[in-house]
């Protein structure tokens, strides 16, 4: 099974994350592959103990209810909602924003559980290490799925 705590299984990740070109063009959605790198990378940062996520009483309501099904259930949604926070709508340089999103990635098998700051996510609620390692894995492999790599 695939680990984002894995040196061999984060560095498949990152290969991926690589194939990425000004080219790649997504199968669904509204960004581009830059703001893609971009919104990983700061989805990552949650982790980090690292940026501000707004959530409703509501939204995290939700979220709790979902978390098992979304993180350890099938696919992804295509098109699924995501915070503002995580909306990038700029134009910016892929090469820039996969050096932030690889730098980013890597950091979880370089150092290990600790780098993980957040137990408690703004929508999902409590986690584990093992909750992280599931939705930060699921969520980066989504979006390179996004763009066919």
């Amino acid at each position: 099974m695939n680990s984002i705590y894995d040196k061999a299984s984060n560095d498949s990740m990152i290969a991926r994350i690589n194939k990425l070109t000004p080219e790649s063009k997504a199968l669904w959605g509204k960004m581009n592959a830059a703001q893609m790198c971009r919104h990983c990378a700061i989805a990552i940062d949650i982790a980090f103990g690292k940026g501000d996520l707004k959530v409703t009483f509501l939204m995290k309501l939700l979220g709790k209810m979902l978390k098992k099904k979304v993180f350890y259930g099938g696919e992804m949604g295509k098109n699924s909602p995501t915070a503002k926070e995580f909306i990038i709508t700029e134009d910016l340089d892929l090469q820039k924003t996969k050096a932030e999103l690889i730098t980013n990635f890597s950091r979880f098998a370089s150092e290990g559980k600790s780098v993980i700051k957040t137990m408690n996510h703004p929508f999902w609620g409590k986690m584990t290490y093992e909750d992280w390692d599931a939705l930060m894995w699921k969520h980066t492999d989504h979006h390179l799925k996004q763009f066919g790599v």
